[in-house]
């Protein structure tokens, strides 16, 4: 994966501001989508409960729309919650 100046800036700009307010989350990896070459996902492991999680995505997707309105660069965190049962 190819990834320029920019793209590292606003990936750690990104990921900084959601780390900020959720202080639990851990960069994993970077990625990115088999379906979308252009589209760079940041793995975070996200230990918390399913509510909170839910609010970080919400607030991440907020941030993520802005960078992909104002640079037209496509970038998601991906949370990776050990703590959620599925069934």
């Amino acid at each position: 994966m190819n990834i320029n100046l920019k793209q590292q800036e606003l990936i750690d700009i990104l990921f900084n501001k959601v780390k900020e307010k959720y202080p639990e989350i851990q960069f994993l990896r970077l990625w990115t989508n088999p379906d979308d070459s252009e589209h760079i996902l940041i793995d975070v492991l996200a230990p918390m409960e399913e509510e909170r999680e839910i609010e970080m995505s919400h607030f991440a997707s907020s941030l993520e729309a802005d960078i992909d309105f104002e640079y037209g660069y496509r970038i998601s965190i991906l949370p990776e919650n050990p703590n959620v049962v599925y069934i």
